[in-house]
């Protein structure tokens, strides 16, 4: 279990310094009057809310890694959480 959370962690970390760097550029995108767009994934993605910027939904993944490593690795937790981190992982790289 302690493998799979560190993991998770690790790649959480990852993500989080590229969604800084993502968020930087979208803030300089609108500025310049592109980027009107509602949300950065649509609402069947598995997230519970819509935000134009990349670390809302890092802080989503990172509280359910925490729920995780709190209550224990339930298999449909960890499925939906490792989900949500590679769509935001997909979305990054193709950001770039």
């Amino acid at each position: 279990m302690d493998s799979i959370i560190e993991q998770l962690n690790a790649n959480l970390k990852i993500v989080y310094r590229q969604s800084v760097d993502a968020d930087k550029k979208l803030d300089e995108l609108q500025q310049q009057g592109h980027g009107k767009f509602k949300a950065l994934f649509p609402a069947d993605a598995g997230f519970s809310f819509e935000a134009k910027r990349f670390k809302p939904y890092v802080l989503d993944v990172a509280a359910d890694v925490e729920n995780l490593s709190t209550h224990g690795l339930d298999e449909e937790k960890l499925k939906t959480t490792v989900i949500k981190l590679q769509q935001i992982l997909q979305l990054l790289a193709t950001f770039k």
